[in-house]
């Protein structure tokens, strides 16, 4: 079965349509293209900014209500694949099928965070016959490496008093609060030196890692594939130097690493002994992480013998103790809020280029201090080791609003949809409402949708049952507006 073919099948045609144009983060001229034909096309207004960001504009109908709502959406997407997979994501679709239950990407993600948001909204932009007041389509660019469209969005494009967040992943659960975050990035010159002959090349690998988002996720009990590669480079040390001739771990600050790799070069009488040391890392965590990731494998592959230019053996300690030392995950939950992450913090990538060896990390907190005094223990920490350490500026959390107009009119349109009362939650994902919220203070906000499971990694997958009903909760949301 085509995608398109599930009902209601106005809405997932457009779903399909969008998992067929390329939108990367920072690539987005594509999708922004077609959502300026589909206005036209419709003979509806929008209005755009510096930034990029588009409004599309629609106004009441089969209603008399004259105050607006804001529906919102992000249009890029974490673009994250398993090896082997052959895909050009600036360039390719997504392969996007139907699989039972669930709507998945053969080895990719499917940018169901946040293309079912966007489809959401142009659907009922579409549609002739739904009962909704005026409506505000806010699609903010760049939202996945850094807000950054949210954070620079220009002052008429919401007008509204109301704003439905639509990047959410869970259903029959309606999210009035989220943490605000800070990336923080350590650069070491990458200093060189040539490798002493008679070593040995290896490469140490960790992978079979379930990845995730790392606000959502964070408190799942999932591998970091970064940390698992620093634990067992730091028990290498006990026995031999490491010449570093490659290292590369993760790529989106907003996901769980999934894998890492680095390469080595180590003195001959050690490789027996590094090899037990790996097995020995091996069987202990894939014991630690039986529950949560099955397929975990860490192994050691002899190269032949090493040749050309490592890292210095000083620099190669000192990233090893970096990393291996590095906090985290969660380091504090919620006193408001039972069950809701607070405090944490993600060692999301690893890499070397343009002569540094860059590590990326992101903190987030529903506690600005908190998140201001973790920034500030993860500047200090990889300082320690010599790094020279940036720091973004930020984006703000949304302090939980669980009593406004707007939580109360969402309940009863789930209450009325499903027979039951959602649950009222803040999430430690961050979400673009903290930025709106601080250009519009009276802003009332809600964030909703359906079940999308495994986001920021080829795992992801959405519900289509779950997909149907938040549908119909717009429905009857927006005729109650």
């Amino acid at each position: 079965m085509k995608i398109s073919e599930l009902e209601p099948t106005p809405f997932w045609s457009i779903f399909e349509r969008i998992t067929q144009i390329p939108r990367p983060s920072k690539h987005e001229d594509k999708i922004l293209a077609w959502l300026r034909d589909f206005a036209r096309e419709r003979g509806l207004a929008y209005r755009e900014d510096e930034a990029g960001n588009i409004t599309i504009l629609k106004e009441a109908q089969n209603s008399a209500s004259a105050e607006p709502v804001a529906l919102q959406s992000h249009v890029d997407m974490v673009c994250e694949k398993d090896p082997g997979i052959d895909i050009d994501f600036e360039n390719d679709p997504i392969p996007a099928y139907v699989d039972g239950d669930h709507v998945r990407a053969r080895g990719t993600t499917l940018g169901a965070d946040c293309g079912i948001g966007m489809a959401t909204a142009l659907y009922i932009l579409d549609d002739k016959n739904m009962s909704h007041p005026p409506i505000e389509a806010l699609f903010t660019v760049d939202e996945e490496t850094g807000l950054t469209g949210a954070r620079s969005l220009g002052e008429d494009m919401i007008t509204a008093p109301r704003l439905i967040n639509l990047d959410s992943e869970d259903r029959e659960e309606v999210f009035v609060g989220c943490a605000g975050g800070i990336d923080t990035v350590a650069s070491f010159k990458a200093e060189r030196t040539v490798v002493p002959d008679g070593l040995t090349a290896v490469t140490i690998r960790v992978g079979g890692l379930k990845g995730g988002h790392s606000g959502d996720d964070i408190d799942a009990g999932l591998a970091n594939a970064n940390l698992l590669l620093a634990r067992v480079m730091h028990a290498l040390l006990e026995v031999t130097p490491l010449w570093i001739t490659g290292i590369d771990g993760g790529n989106l600050r907003n996901a769980i690493p999934r894998e890492a790799e680095a390469t080595v070069a180590i003195i001959p009488a050690a490789v027996r002994q590094a090899e037990a040391i790996v097995s020995r890392i091996n069987s202990a965590a894939c014991k630690e992480y039986r529950k949560t990731e099955p397929s975990l494998k860490i192994e050691m592959t002899r190269t032949g013998e090493a040749k050309g230019e490592a890292l210095t053996t000083d620099l190669g300690y000192r990233l090893t103790e970096a990393l291996f030392t590095a906090v985290n995950g969660v380091i504090s939950m919620s006193a408001e809020i039972d069950g809701l992450v607070e405090t944490s913090t993600n060692l999301a990538s690893v890499k070397i280029k343009d002569g540094r060896v860059i590590i990326s990390t992101s903190q987030r907190s529903s506690s600005d201090s908190r998140k201001e005094w973790l920034a500030a223990v993860m500047k200090a920490h990889f300082e320690a080791y010599g790094a020279d350490v940036s720091q973004s500026d930020g984006y703000p959390g949304w302090a939980p609003s669980p009593d406004s107009p707007l939580t109360a009119k969402t309940v009863e349109a789930y209450r009325e949809v499903y027979g039951r009362t959602p649950k009222i939650k803040a999430i430690h994902a961050g979400l673009e409402c903290g930025l709106f919220l601080a250009k519009k203070p009276e802003l009332d906000m809600v964030s909703i949708g359906p079940d999308i499971k495994g986001v920021h990694s080829p795992s992801e997958r959405l519900d289509i049952e779950s997909t149907v009903g938040f549908i119909e909760v717009m429905k009857v949301l927006l005729a109650e507006l």
